[in-house]
């Protein structure tokens, strides 16, 4: 396989995982103060909505690589 095919592959995957889930969440964890022994640290769930079209257009590209790759070989 080579790698047009691969990153076409890949692109179909996200932009499939993309589209059904709609965005994904991290944690991130935040420095907040340091008061003699006693640490404090604030923990942030951040999410990041990826749009229904951004998803599709994704697996679109992928598609297209996939076909282009396939044609060059």
């Amino acid at each position: 396989m080579n790698s047009i095919k691969l990153v076409g592959v890949i692109l179909i995957m996200l932009g499939v995982l993309g589209a059904a889930y709609g965005g994904f969440s991290y944690t991130k964890a935040t420095h907040a103060a340091d008061i003699g022994p006693l640490h404090l640290e604030v923990i942030e769930k951040e999410r990041v909505n990826v749009p229904l079209w951004m998803g599709l257009a994704a697996a679109a590209a992928g598609l297209v690589l996939v076909v282009a790759g396939s044609r060059k070989s």
